[in-house]
């Protein structure tokens, strides 16, 4: 497990409805440089959508604090207008995407497994381990 403080790493599905993907696909090269400002100031980065089979898409970011950069979103007014014009895309979707796309859980990460891995043992753990 990461720590609290720790960057969170967020991903998420949505499907886009397979007779819209080519719009959806062309209303993000580029999306709007006023909503990427956005994302960026809700403390959002390093993200990534990814296109599967059917419209599955999966999206990807990681950020110090998701409920704070959940709550910048909503009350964005140009974060509202995208996922307005965005919400017509996605199949099976109740509010707007950004808000209501369903998360999915980490159960692997390299970086935190080698890490832990490669910690010290401390003295009560050997202490535990001895017995």
């Amino acid at each position: 497990m990461t720590s609290p403080t720790a960057t969170k790493r967020v991903c998420f599905q949505l499907v886009v409805r397979p007779e819209l993907l080519d719009e959806y696909i062309a209303r993000h090269t580029p999306v709007w440089p006023e909503m990427l400002a956005e994302i960026a100031a809700a403390g959002r980065r390093n993200y990534s959508l990814f296109l599967g089979d059917g419209g599955r898409l999966i999206g990807y970011y990681e950020t110090d604090d998701d409920e704070a950069a959940q709550a910048y979103l909503a009350n964005s007014e140009v974060a509202a207008r995208w996922e307005a014009e965005m919400g017509r895309f996605f199949v099976g979707l109740d509010g707007r995407p950004d808000q209501a796309a369903t998360p999915l859980t980490e159960i692997f990460n390299l970086h935190d497994q080698l890490t832990a891995a490669q910690a010290p043992v401390t003295a009560s753990e050997n202490e535990s381990t001895a017995s």
